[in-house]
């Protein structure tokens, strides 16, 4: 490996334009290579447009800052822009964007912003430039231009995932700041909010992103996920990255680079990591809507969570008649129910919610607004059409002189709970109410229980718990018994809610779920920090937590009835002991606190459970948790990739088997042939890149580059 980084290190200086070039427009002349034209006719087109021409050419030097000249891009074919404002982008950012318009079997591409002086500009395309037939995008175009006597030439890799989620955040920009032209933060970081970047760059799918055109200089680096397309940095709605000290290209260590023929874009190993996070601090405080959704109930919306509340009157409502029901866990968004008869309810309601909000200057302060919360009833099509055909049944009988008596109406009382099912200690069985109760008689209920090999039923003890965050919301705790069989009985009266509905009787059957239906997972805890806590999780295949235990120390623990299929262990390094994961904070610079994805010794995240199976896995938190480097990023990297490219392989296999018919059982012999990469090692120091190697392997490119060490924290 060191002789192929030094090998990478001794290209030099000499090959690195043909190299940007084929990084570039690597997806193109690919492609072009792998693939021959066709006539009329034949197999659908599949390769994206060739650059012919460019008028100046790429990398042109010594451009007007005040009139820079049109650029034109000429290609082997038609094409068509797509996506450009999503797409394209500029580095450094222009105040306002390119318009890019076609021409021929070209693109004119016209900048509108005056241009800084001594600077290296890229205009990045994205896949936005496709050919005119069958949309074939021309992935990672990029024109680039200097204001100066030179282009900068140096280059970073990287990569930015979920702080919590530990996946990858695509579409990503990064942005680089010279650490001289920022001021150096000591206990406040506001870079992101008072500067412009000088470089940019933005990550693809896989949260690979390769910083080109970079002097060799101290960088602060930042990057943020762009949800709304605007390029602009939004707290609390965008995920943000930051590193904790600067980087400069020249000094860190060579890296490698391929470009992902499956995916189609340029990728390479990290020399940087950010955890990205949803910083909620800058969120503004107001509120930002108001809506009556039916006679009892309005929402109120604000801009951040936990909204100071002084005060809410109404002018037609008692105070004590007013519910006051956070929604979500940051109470953001309050829902007010009305606790009073519907003929008491006016149509519109008007009062006023004192509350702190934020003022221009960012300040809070104790503001009163206006509510007016109006509802009319709408008729859906169903209540039309069921009333046109009563209104016409009763017509017919006094037409035939008869008695006609309206149907009763369906009891609008709403109680969602399950009417059957198996239950377990681990899966709850809840009440769900639409409206806040104001009787719930939990005398009149009646559980019964008939156990397994038994003939008589009798009593079962059991507890009813509200939700601490849905008031609506309400859980029956019963020990449950494997196999047993359970009667729920709620005699009709049991409940009634602020709309003065009240229930008919509800009876439901449950079964105690049989344990050798589900799959136990035991996990020993090691660790020499006995003073550290960790949270225990276990996820889908997805990522979404089904089971979870905190609090956890060094120790056995186990994760029972889980459900047959995969599954994974995430791990939450509980800093401060509260029992949850706790987001970062980029102003403060706290990174979020650390997760981690249990890995087995040969890599693998997912672990595969069956019915009546027992696992047991060793979970080493020094190890899981050891400082972050570079190469554990990497090995991180490879090994979801192996396994993306695995489950891809089976799931390419599954088709080819369901299309070929009756070859069924043949093995196909794919490989991923086509995932050959640029082979040689990219030296950031030198600023050397190599050049194409013989793909032949399956599952990524060839690599002889290699990355240093260095530590993040």
């Amino acid at each position: 490996m060191s002789n192929n980084r030094d090998r990478g290190f001794a290209r030099g200086v000499t090959r690195l334009l043909s190299a940007a070039i084929i990084l570039l427009f690597g997806a193109a002349l690919l492609t072009k290579c792998a693939s021959t034209m066709v006539p009329t006719g034949g197999p659908k087109d599949t390769i994206p447009p060739v650059i012919v021409f460019m008028e100046p050419n790429n990398f042109t030097t010594n451009i007007d800052t005040l009139r820079p000249p049109k650029i034109y891009v000429e290609f082997d074919e038609y094409v068509q822009i797509k996506d450009q404002q999503k797409e394209l982008y500029t580095s450094p950012a222009m105040k306002k964007k390119p318009t890019v318009t076609r021409r021929g079997k070209g693109i004119v591409i016209t900048i509108k912003d005056t241009l800084r002086p001594n600077t290296t500009y890229a205009i990045n395309f994205g896949s936005s430039i496709q050919d005119n037939n069958e949309g074939n995008p021309l992935h990672s175009m990029r024109y680039v231009f200097s204001t100066g006597n030179e282009i900068d030439s140096m280059y970073m890799s990287g990569y930015t995932g979920d702080s919590y989620k530990a996946d990858s955040v695509s579409k990503s920009f990064i942005y680089f700041f010279i650490a001289d032209s920022v001021e150096r933060p000591s206990e406040w970081d506001s870079t992101m909010f008072k500067y412009k970047p000088q470089v940019i760059a933005r990550a693809e799918k896989n949260g690979i992103f390769i910083a080109q055109n970079l002097k060799p200089v101290d960088y602060r680096i930042y990057a943020f996920e762009d949800t709304n397309n605007n390029m602009e940095y939004e707290p609390s709605v965008d995920q943000i990255g930051f590193l904790d000290t600067t980087y400069n290209p020249s000094t860190m260590p060579g890296f490698s680079i391929w470009f992902d023929s499956l995916r189609h874009y340029p990728s390479a190993e990290p020399q940087l990591y950010f955890r990205m996070f949803k910083d909620r601090r800058f969120a503004r405080q107001v509120l930002s809507g108001q809506e009556r959704l039916n006679k009892h109930k309005a929402m109120l919306y604000f801009g951040a969570a936990n909204p100071e509340v002084t005060s809410i009157r109404f002018d037609s409502i008692p105070a004590d008649k007013v519910i006051y029901d956070p929604k979500t866990v940051g109470k953001d968004t309050v829902a007010l129910w009305f606790d009073l008869e519907p003929e008491m309810l006016p149509d519109t309601i008007k009062g006023e919610i004192t509350y702190f909000k934020h003022d221009s200057i960012n300040n809070l302060v104790e503001s009163t607004d206006k509510l007016r919360l109006a509802w009319v009833k709408v008729e859906s099509k169903e209540e039309r059409e069921e009333r046109e055909r009563l209104e016409k049944e009763r017509e017919r009988a006094e037409r035939a002189g008869e008695e006609w008596t309206e149907p009763e109406k369906e009891n609008p009382f709403k109680l969602n709970i399950p009417s059957s099912g198996d239950y377990h200690k681990d899966k709850p069985l809840y009440f769900d109410f639409d409206y806040p109760l104001t009787k719930f008689d939990t005398t009149q209920l009646t559980l019964r229980v008939t156990p397994e090999q038994a003939t008589e039923a009798q009593d079962v003890a059991y507890r009813i718990v509200q939700d601490t965050l849905n008031r609506q919301k309400y859980q029956l705790c019963v020990e449950w018994q494997p196999k047993a069989k359970y009667e729920l009985v709620m005699p009709a009266g049991m409940f009634e809610n602020v709309a003065r509905e009240t229930n008919d009787t509800i009876k439901c059957a449950y079964t105690g779920a049989d344990p050798e239906k589900f799959a136990k997972i035991n996990i020993a805890v090691k660790g020499t920090n006995t003073k550290a806590r960790y949270i225990l999780q276990l996820t889908n295949a997805q990522g979404s937590v089904q089971k979870s235990i905190a609090n956890v120390v060094p120790g056995k623990y186990v994760f029972e009835y889980v459900t047959a299929g995969d599954v994974m262990v995430r791990v939450v390094e509980d800093m401060n002991a509260n029992g949850k994961w706790d987001t970062g904070d980029m102003v403060l610079m706290r990174q979020p606190e650390r997760t981690e994805i249990f890995k087995n010794e040969d890599g693998v995240e997912t672990i595969t459970t069956k019915e009546n199976w027992e696992f047991d896995i060793e979970v080493d938190m020094d190890k899981l948790f050891a400082p972050i480097t570079m190469e554990s990023v990497i090995k991180m990297l490879d090994d979801r990739e192996d396994e993306r490219l695995k489950k891809l392989a089976i799931e390419m296999e599954k088709k080819r088997k369901e299309q070929s018919g009756k070859q069924n059982g043949q093995n196909s012999g794919m490989g991923f042939g086509g995932m050959g990469g640029l082979g040689g090692g990219m030296g950031s120091s030198t600023s050397g890149m190599g050049g194409f190697g013989g793909g032949s392997t399956g599952g990524g490119g060839l690599r002889s580059g290699t990355t240093g060490g260095n530590t993040l924290r």
